[in-house]
């Protein structure tokens, strides 16, 4: 392997404990891998800061270290810390960046200093072997703790089932370090409600431990009353170029109320955005091919932009740099359990 884009530490550096995430980059200049020692093998990954306003993996593995003071922890703990350039200026990530959690191997933006980094990172993780990977996250609208899976095995769906009920089953986007770190260990990504809440910090760290006290996986599938899955069918994006807000000089215009949506099945007809002046074709919807399947979800009735058929959206947000850097929302349909999943083989995306 060539020279290394990222440090490596065999125990937590001086201050990291203590560190908040404004000044992580004190203590770690760049993306590392930090492995902690347990009493069991291989390791739990426990991935953080790849956007640098969630930190909630941070909080988490802070308070869980607090709590394992002087004490050995039930199985080792590999920590890969992510953006701490963009996480000292509280943002997804620096403009002149890649978004962290979009070019892990399988992406669909290859060539980067830092694309090069995680494959180094994978690389590194696989000759060790791991015995789960957990991706943490924050989100800036109101949606409800939830876990995500990229494949349909027993072992991620037992996995995403111990934070919760709900679970979103996704194969786009591509370059996501659950998609990556699966092809390893059964991986998750949580998504932990915003930014230092409490309970999302308090949820991520009781995962977190429980995941450590496992000996293995359950050998069976997960019991289907206990989660409830949905499939994410397509992406939602502002056309580039556009600007959006809240403000009615913008060219599409977002309502106040419009992440109270989220994780609701609504009905067709529902309006998503109101367009201004000239403005048509503002929301682009894109498939796990990457096609455009805008007319199959979305129709305009004068300037609102509506969905043409029942769905659930995700991540619908009102912070517009999220949207400018991501995108507006996700939508969702219930996935039967009972016909998808299988014991044997995966799913593939």
């Amino acid at each position: 392997m060539s020279d290394p884009l990222f440090d490596e530490h065999d125990a937590l550096p001086e201050g990291f404990l203590s560190a908040s995430p404004g000044d992580l980059h004190r203590i770690l200049p760049r993306p590392a891998i930090i492995r902690l020692p347990g009493m069991r093998t291989p390791a739990v990954a426990v991935v953080l800061m790849l956007h640098g306003n969630e930190p909630v993996g941070l909080q988490a593995v802070q308070q869980l270290m607090r709590h394992y003071a002087g004490r050995r922890l039930p199985r080792a703990l590999t920590l890969v810390v992510g953006n701490v350039q963009a996480a000292a200026l509280g943002q997804r990530h620096l403009d002149r960046q890649p978004d962290f959690n979009r070019i892990w191997p399988g992406t669909e933006q290859p060539g980067s200093q830092e694309s090069r980094m995680f494959e180094q990172i994978v690389a590194r993780l696989r000759e060790e072997g791991l015995f789960a990977a957990i991706d943490l996250h924050n989100n800036t609208g109101r949606n409800p703790h939830y876990a995500c899976v990229n494949f349909l095995d027993d072992g991620f769906l037992n996995l995403a089932g111990l934070f919760g009920r709900t679970v979103v089953y996704f194969t786009r986007p591509r370059g996501v370090a659950s998609m990556a770190l699966a092809d390893i260990a059964p991986s998750v990504t949580l998504e932990c409600g915003h930014p230092n809440d409490a309970a999302g910090i308090r949820h991520a760290l009781e995962f977190i431990d429980a995941v450590l006290h496992l000996s293995r996986f359950p050998a069976h599938p997960p019991d289907i009353r206990s989660i409830e899955v949905f499939h994410t069918v397509a992406q939602l994006r502002v056309r580039p170029g556009l600007r959006v807000g809240l403000e009615e000089d913008a060219d599409v215009v977002l309502e106040p109320e419009l992440d109270w949506m989220n994780f609701r099945i609504l009905p067709a007809g529902t309006r998503l955005v109101r367009q201004t002046g000239d403005t048509s074709d503002s929301l682009i919807a894109t498939d796990s091919e990457g096609r455009d399947v805008t007319p199959d979800y979305l129709e305009q009735e004068g300037p609102d932009v509506r969905l043409s058929r029942p769905m659930m959206p995700s991540m619908l947000t009102l912070d517009t740099r999220v949207i400018a850097q991501d995108c507006l929302c996700y939508l969702m349909e219930p996935l039967d359990l009972a016909r998808n999943s299988s014991s044997a083989a995966r799913i593939a995306p």
